[in-house]
């Protein structure tokens, strides 16, 4: 029997999916109440800035396809093992993870909020967690009919109560004051670090690209179709936040959407948001669970990571991943529970790791186009090495300015450093003593392709290179 395939709108509901997530709007809420509409100017930026990293993602599957690592197996192939294992388990592993666990925080609040049961916040986040590893144990065709359904839903709920809000048609008293906080362009320009958030993930797509109908074109167009739908659809909701909610309550606010839903269209408001608050947990914890899973099977079949998460269920699902990420969620859901401070915080942290594997992707698209410059590319990065090279300096300009205020930056940096350095000692070991690769090596392309099929793994432990 023909395994299913998914299409164009799957690949945009995946990529719109893990972007549009509750710790997005928070941030949007805090962007916006700082300086105005004028946070509009910094989405665009940002939104550009991530789509270089997208162009450099497209440009990387279409050499090296169907791996399911990744972003891991472009970067072995690139500059070897310790940079791999650094940029992957810190840039993507632990920062999605955690962030996944914040935005189930942040819905479990939520909901609180809005039903006022007598059982903890935390009951919410499980009951999630729960069905969405259900789901994804059954396969990616269950994955993609709950992506499907609950993005264009959220992406629908969320452009109705922008439209409503912008056109001043909402039920609630309107809110008089100005548009515009700061029109200084050094201000704005600062503001991207915040902005940054509101546009990763799209490149989940990639894990899953050999799950794709025609996927040399539908990858790259989806993930940049998902972007620039994300960029119109939150741009509306600034305008709709300037009508009915004020600039410092929307700053200072654990959960903005809620409060402008309230504001907006009273009860029912607050309601409709706190849906599409579970409408983006359920997106984006399904996005990362399915995507997650995928880059530890991918990892493992490298010997990056135990060879339990290459294990495969009867529905073809790597369900040792599944558990690995969904319990890990719960973990962090729990540390940052009802704490709107290590919310925020948590968020900064996890960009700050996930421009570092950004950076990463860049590197890797230079490297490449440098020692396989004539290798057949479906797609290709246009301009040369000018948009990489402008995506890596305006994502090392956003971690340096990843909070305006300078305790909660260098606290933010300190942290970062601290783990990246526990990262590297592993890190140096494993590739060492349980990999036996030299550590900066870079591997050839057609090594690491090679990796994909599993009698690589089979051949290698046979003649006791890896045990």
């Amino acid at each position: 029997m023909e395994e299913k395939k998914l299409g164009l709108k799957s690949v945009i509901s995946v990529s719109v999916g893990l972007v549009i997530a509750t710790s997005c709007l928070v941030s949007l809420g805090q962007g916006a109440g700082t300086i105005g509409v004028t946070f509009i100017f910094a989405m665009v930026i940002a939104c550009l800035f991530n789509m270089t990293t997208i162009a450099s993602l497209s440009e990387l599957n279409a050499l090296m396809p169907n791996t399911t690592g990744g972003l891991a197996q472009y970067t072995l192939a690139c500059l070897g093992p310790f940079p791999t294992m650094i940029s992957m388990v810190g840039g993507y592993l632990f920062c999605n993870v955690l962030s996944s666990g914040v935005e189930a925080s942040i819905f479990a609040y939520a909901m609180g909020e809005i039903f006022h049961l007598p059982i903890p916040n935390f009951s919410y986040t499980v009951l999630v967690t729960v069905i969405l590893l259900i789901a994804n144990l059954k396969g990616v065709d269950m994955f993609a009919k709950i992506q499907d359904a609950v993005a264009y839903l959220m992406v629908g709920s969320m452009v109705i109560m922008g439209v409503i809000g912008m056109l001043g048609l909402g039920t609630g008293k309107k809110v008089s004051q100005p548009m515009v906080l700061s029109a200084d362009w050094k201000t704005i320009v600062s503001m991207t670090a915040v902005a940054f958030w509101l546009f990763i993930g799209a490149e989940y797509v990639i894990p899953i690209s050999k799950d794709v109908k025609n996927a040399k074109r539908n990858v790259p167009l989806g993930m940049f179709l998902g972007l620039g739908l994300i960029c119109v659809v939150q741009s509306v909701l600034v305008f709709g936040f300037h009508n009915y909610t004020p600039w410092d309550k929307l700053a200072d606010s654990a959960a903005p959407h809620l409060l402008y839903g309230e504001n907006l269209l009273g009860n029912v408001g607050k309601i409709w948001m706190a849906f599409v608050a579970a409408l983006a947990l359920i997106s984006s914890q399904n996005s990362a669970i399915n995507g997650l899973a995928s880059i530890c099977q991918g990892m493992a079949k490298m010997n990056m990571m135990p060879r339990c998460f290459k294990k495969l269920n009867k529905n073809n699902v790597p369900f040792v991943g599944v558990w690995f990420i969904s319990i890990l969620i719960l973990v962090f859901a729990f540390i940052s529970s009802d704490s709107s401070d290590a919310i925020s915080f948590f968020i900064l942290v996890g960009s700050v790791f996930w421009m570092v594997s950004y950076i990463f992707a860049h590197i890797d698209v230079l490297v490449l186009r440098h020692r396989l410059p004539k290798a057949p590319r479906s797609f290709k990065v246009p301009f040369g090495p000018v948009l990489p090279l402008i995506g890596i300096a305006g994502t090392i300009f956003m971690i340096c300015n990843i909070s305006t205020d300078p305790v909660e930056r260098n606290a933010i940096l300190f942290l970062s450093a601290a783990v990246f350095f526990a990262l590297g000692v592993y890190s140096f070991f494993w590739i060492r003593f349980k990999m036996k690769m030299p550590v900066f090596k870079s591997v050839p392309v057609e090594k690491v392709m090679a990796m994909e099929h599993d009698m690589y793994d089979t051949i290698r432990r046979r003649r006791g290179i890896w045990r």
